[in-house]
């Protein structure tokens, strides 16, 4: 066998069509599934069955590298044992370290499969109109698909991604890391107008934002999407900072995909939280916002000002003192307004300290004036303390 031969006359004809019919099929068997299949065979000593499982693996995504070497390894077994993974395999040293690093994050994220009665915490409150979200886990190269229950997120699929060559926390232009953070779909590229290295099209996202600028982190061009159509998949790291998905996955993902609604929340690693624990924290994001409604709404100024940090600053480089009396003229100038908040979505921040990001419609009447405009709130804790770091009209 030959672990990295070139695909046949047939599937190579396919080439300009960006991947192989066959692997856009939506009555293809799960790979991971089948995967899963896989080694469970083997650890009951059931080779021919397990033989069977990578076959059809192998039928059914032909440019799946690790199943071939896995097949190597099965196809070995029966002349003499095997000790490790990719002894029957005849690839370089680097090639091999990838697939058996791609073979370790799959099964053991197959096996970590989240609680779907669990919900990640970084995922507060959704808007009606939001219908789903992704969350991204580069510690186990998996994105979660959710979608909106009413309100409540619930789990419908996962998916093996590529991230970054150096990993996350993108700091600047060619580090290849991928950014962590809270994002949005803001295009959709067909793979028509694009290299074959990107498969059957790309998803751009909103990186650099808001918060990344303040925090002095720059780069562009981080998008979601597929893979070139000579391979079915990537080691776990490998990509110059985007996430990469297997051209099957990208494109059952880019179907249900609303162009400048679906979060995508990059973290190193999802914390799973249960309904209990979910509902109390919405409630408390919540009333962050509703105490802040109110304050507004008082326009006393010394309540308005203690919902603000003494550290905040916008792109402009203006800090509180600065910022805060220009907001506060527009504020005098009403006469007893009244606010409401609507189509509100709050998220927990990715990364080391507690922020909460909120976005909404501000809209208030004054007299017979009416104004609505689109907020973003960065909250960060303070000590004991929620205040607001950075807000800004989107």
């Amino acid at each position: 066998m030959t672990l990295f031969a070139m695909p046949s006359a047939s599937v190579a004809k396919t080439r300009a069509q960006k991947f192989p019919p066959a692997e856009i099929n939506a009555n293809l068997p799960d790979p991971d599934t089948l995967l899963i299949d896989v080694y469970k065979n083997l650890a009951s000593n059931k080779l021919q069955t397990a033989q069977i499982k990578i076959d059809a693996l192998i039928e059914a995504y032909p440019h799946f590298q690790l199943a071939h070497l896995i097949r190597g390894d099965l196809l070995l077994m029966h002349t003499r044992p095997v000790t490790h993974f990719g002894a029957g395999a005849n690839a370089q040293a680097d090639k091999l370290r990838d697939l058996q690093e791609e073979a370790a994050v799959r099964i053991k994220s197959l096996r970590e499969r989240p609680d779907p009665d669990l919900i990640p915490r970084a995922i507060l409150q959704l808007r009606e109109d939001q219908k789903q979200i992704l969350v991204v886990d580069a510690k186990k190269s998996r994105l979660y698909l959710y979608e909106n229950n009413s309100g409540l997120p619930k789990l419908v699929s996962d998916y093996y991604i590529s991230q970054g060559k150096f990993g996350i926390n993108k700091l600047k232009e060619g580090d290849q890391k991928t950014p962590v953070g809270v994002y949005y779909v803001t295009g959709r590229l067909a793979g028509a107008k694009l290299p074959d290295f990107y498969g059957p099209g790309a998803l751009p996202l909103n990186y650099p934002n808001e918060w990344d600028k303040i925090n002095g982190r720059n780069g562009s061009g981080i998008w979601l999407h597929g893979m070139p159509s000579e391979n079915f998949s990537r080691p776990p790291r490998a990509s110059d900072g985007c996430v990469v998905l297997t051209n099957p996955d990208f494109l059952k993902i880019a179907a249900n995909i609303d162009i400048g609604k679906t979060p995508v929340i990059i973290s190193e690693q999802v914390e799973f939280v249960n309904r209990t624990k979910w509902n109390a924290d919405k409630l408390f994001a919540e009333k962050l916002l509703e105490d802040w409604r109110r304050d507004m709404e008082s326009q006393n100024a010394n309540r308005i000002l203690a919902n603000y940090s003494r550290n905040f600053k916008t792109l402009l480089g203006e800090d509180l003192n600065a910022w805060f009396p220009k907001s506060q003229q527009n504020w005098d100038n009403l006469s007893n307004p009244s606010i409401k908040l609507k189509d509100i979505t709050q998220f927990r921040y990715p990364g080391k300290d507690e922020i909460i990001v909120s976005t909404f419609t501000q809209e208030t009447a004054a007299g017979k004036g009416k104004t609505s405009v689109r907020k973003r709130q960065y909250w960060l804790k303070e000590a004991a303390k929620w205040r607001i770091i950075y807000e800004m009209q989107v």
